[in-house]
């Protein structure tokens, strides 16, 4: 079978097999390690009870968006999470070195990673031959819409080209080579609470560049508004 012929699931999946590669750089800990994405889809039962079987996430934002997220990000973050370096009480039951051993977090960070979430369906014939009513409410499922957030757009836009497009893309699309996560897509509910926890310093806004946090601060609270209510156009 040429490549041509996959599934676009298992593309995505061969994709971050090649970024988790790299994970042993990411959190320290050794790589060697045959990636299951099955195993991976069975842990992920645990999280969807939060973040929903495709990892869409939930409730505006009290559950974050993972699906699509890089792979090496999303494990970096479990082992903080499991190794009590990321403070966050609804990961404390579900996250510790028995119930997350390495190769679990590298198995499901592959398995969000290749999950792949639109933003809108297409248009739909109810009465055309071959419509498939069951298919239609699954992939309602795999739809995030951000709404949006209040603010200057337009400004937000400026000032984000101007900070923060280097790094998580001039769309807001992230970087999956550099495990950087995408902003756009991502619940505006959920952005907000994170840029305090940098700010507060209860999370490492990005361990390579410490003095980012001090940039994040500096902003004012309508500029961090306006550059949401940009991000959340990105997604339309």
């Amino acid at each position: 079978m040429q490549i041509t012929n996959f599934h676009p699931w298992v593309l995505s999946v061969l994709f971050v097999i090649g970024l988790l590669a790299n994970y042993d750089q990411a959190v320290g800990e050794p790589a060697a390690h045959q990636l299951d994405v099955r195993n991976g889809k069975d842990i992920n039962e645990v999280c969807a009870g939060c973040h929903g079987e495709f990892g869409q996430g939930g409730k505006e934002g009290e559950y974050p968006r993972l699906a699509g997220l890089p792979a090496t990000y999303i494990a970096r973050q479990l082992t903080l999470f499991r190794d009590r370096k990321r403070t966050n009480l609804a990961m404390v039951e579900s996250v510790d070195h028995r119930q997350m051993p390495d190769p679990d977090i590298q198995d499901v960070s592959a398995f969000l990673a290749g999950l792949e979430i639109t933003s809108k369906l297409p248009p739909a014939d109810e009465n055309a031959p071959g419509f498939n009513a069951y298919e239609r409410l699954l992939a309602t499922k795999r739809l995030v819409q951000i709404p949006l957030a209040p603010g200057d757009a337009e400004a937000g836009k400026q000032i984000y080209r101007r900070e923060c497009a280097s790094c998580h893309g001039a769309k807001g699309q992230g970087d999956q080579k550099d495990a950087v996560p995408f902003l756009a897509g991502q619940y505006t509910h959920y952005l907000w609470r994170q840029i305090a926890k940098f700010i507060d310093k209860e999370r490492a806004h990005d361990p390579s560049e410490p003095d980012g946090v001090e940039l994040l601060a500096a902003f004012q609270v309508e500029e961090l508004q306006n550059i949401f209510a940009y991000l959340s156009t990105l997604d339309d």
